[in-house]
């Protein structure tokens, strides 16, 4: 199987998490993996949002690629070099478990790429496996 990749370059406001979800939920489906697209919503919607905090205003990109036929790929790049973190939200706090989703919904599948001038996060989806033939 050839490497499947899709990118869109978004700004940093706040009605770029929908854009970006929009995007790769469209995409997913065009790759007939509708059963990810929850998960994956979810996910690029925590990630874009962590990229407009870091108060960037150079360019987001939001990416989706199928490596192998098991595995699809969320990216999202941006121009900070501000690391994200997974922290332990207290029960009563009103933000701080998106990285604690992603963490879930990967299994542990997801990590930083520091670049000269920002980073990429990723976080990895399994795919169902393929029906013999």
């Amino acid at each position: 199987m050839s490497a499947k990749t899709a990118s869109v370059c978004l700004p940093y406001r706040p009605e770029s998490v929908g854009a970006a979800r929009r995007f790769v939920c469209t995409q997913l489906r065009g790759w007939g993996l509708d059963n990810l697209v929850d998960d994956a919503a979810v996910i690029v919607s925590e990630l874009v949002t962590n990229s407009i905090k870091t108060g960037c205003q150079t360019r987001m990109l939001v990416g989706v690629r199928r490596p192998t036929d098991r595995t699809v790929r969320i990216l999202v790049g941006d121009g900070s070099r501000s690391m994200p973190v997974m922290v332990q939200a207290r029960p009563d706090a009103t933000s701080g478990r998106g990285l604690e989703m992603v963490h879930r919904l990967t299994h542990g599948r997801w990590g930083v790429t520091p670049l000269p001038f920002g980073k990429v996060v990723h976080a990895d989806l399994a795919t169902p496996a393929p029906i013999p033939r």
